[in-house]
Order: structure tokens, then C-alpha cells, then sequence
């Protein structure tokens, strides 16, 4: 019993991982044979932006997906697509530097001073990076359980700063800003309401405090031990 569950786990981690590497797969294909479009740079800059905030925003979906449908498996992709989020994000981050700006790095602090939906992108980007600079086991037995629950949920925080500056990139077609909005609020509803009935229950003395077992600091195995993992 034991071994169907940790293979169906191993299954629903590799399923995960193969989907936040498709699109930098496909994106790698459009690119090498020139079906980005007249702009190709500007396509690729707005394809990893995009990519970035799905990812994210499904990372932070997997938790509420699971409370309401009781879906566990979902528990394995949530690290593995909040990984995903930062390096896309790190891409997005890397092409604007590096092939939209050439590296001008005066045009880049401009950008920053000067544009605000830049400022905001850069800030969700710093965030990220501290959630996957803290996601290690060690980490976790550095900061403590309540301070790593505390920095990781900041990932909400990321997500809407990138919803906001994806907002201001489109401007014209609001359509796509709405849907992730939508999710993000209703993933952050759920945890709500799950967190205050565990509440409740705790003070009648029916249960413990925490929402689930996910929200402790997950311990990983030796082989993924190290490994750096956004999570919310």
C-alpha cells in the first residue's frame, strides 16, 4: 500500500515538473525558428511574463484545489509549478536586461524610476527570490516553522504585484488580468475560511489549529534536500 502511494507520488511530481517545462520548450522552438513574430524579443519578454504568473498562480490554487476536492496529490505539484513561476520570472527578468536593454543599465534604472508597472515587476521578482532563497530544508530549521510560514506567504503578495503589472503591460484587453484576479481571489477566500473554521474548532475543542498537514513546513527527502522550492 505503501509503495502504490509513494510511486502515484512520484507520478503526480514528474507530471508537475513536465508541465512548468513545457512552454520554455515550446518557447525555445518558436525562437529558433522565427515564430515569435515580427518582434521577437518583445513576444518572448510577454511569453515568460505570462508563463510566470500561471505558474504562480496555479502553485498557489494547488492548497485551496485540495481543501475543497481533498485532491492530495495536488500537494506535489505546488512546490514543483512555484519553482517553475521563479525561473520563468528569472527569465522574463534575464530577457528584459539583457536583450531588450543590452545591458544599458542607466536605461534600466529609468525604467524603474520613471515606469512604475517596471518597479512593480522588479518587486514581485524580489520576492520570489526570497521565497526560493528560504524554500530548503535548512531553512526551514534555520527560521522556524512560524517564520517560514510567515515569509511564504508572501507568495500572495507576489502574485498580485505580477497580476498588477501584467494589468498595466495589456491595458486594452482586460480579460486575462480578470481571470487571474479571480483565481488568486478565490485561492486566497478559500484559505481564509479554511484557516478561521480550523480556528473555531480549536477554541471548541474540536481539532487542532492548523487548516492541514500541508501547512508545516514540508520535510523532504535526501534526494530533494537542498533543492530550492517557492511554495505558499
Amino acid at each position: 500500500m505503501g509503495s502504490n502511494r509513494s510511486a502515484q507520488q512520484r507520478r503526480a511530481l514528474w507530471a508537475g515538473r513536465v508541465l512548468a517545462v513545457v512552454p520554455a520548450l515550446i518557447l525555445s522552438v518558436q525562437a529558433a525558428t522565427g515564430a515569435l513574430g515580427a518582434n521577437p524579443i518583445e513576444a518572448l519578454l510577454n511569453k515568460l511574463g505570462w508563463w510566470a504568473l500561471v505558474l504562480l498562480t496555479a502553485s498557489l490554487a494547488c492548497t485551496p484545489l485540495r481543501l475543497v476536492f481533498g485532491w492530495t496529490w495536488l500537494s506535489r505539484w505546488r512546490r514543483t509549478l512555484g519553482l517553475g513561476a521563479f525561473w520563468y520570472a528569472t527569465l522574463h527578468l534575464g530577457t528584459y536586461v539583457g536583450l531588450d536593454k543590452f545591458f544599458a543599465w542607466d536605461e534600466i534604472g529609468d525604467d524603474l524610476t520613471k515606469r512604475p508597472f517596471i518597479a512593480v515587476g522588479f518587486a514581485a521578482f524580489l520576492l520570489l527570490l526570497l521565497l526560493a532563497l528560504t524554500s530548503p530544508a535548512r531553512m526551514v530549521k534555520r527560521l522556524g516553522g512560524a517564520r517560514w510560514r510567515a515569509i511564504h506567504r508572501l507568495a500572495y503578495v507576489a502574485a498580485a504585484l505580477g497580476l498588477v503589472h501584467f494589468f498595466w503591460r495589456v491595458k486594452a484587453d482586460l480579460r486575462e488580468p480578470i481571470v487571474f484576479a479571480s483565481i488568486l481571489v478565490t485561492s486566497l477566500a478559500v484559505r481564509i475560511g479554511s484557516r478561521l473554521r480550523a480556528r473555531r474548532n480549536h477554541r471548541a475543542g474540536q481539532g487542532p489549529r492548523n487548516e492541514a498537514p500541508e501547512e508545516q513546513p514540508a520535510q523532504p527527502s535526501s534526494r530533494q534536500a537542498g533543492r530550492s522550492m517557492p511554495s505558499s
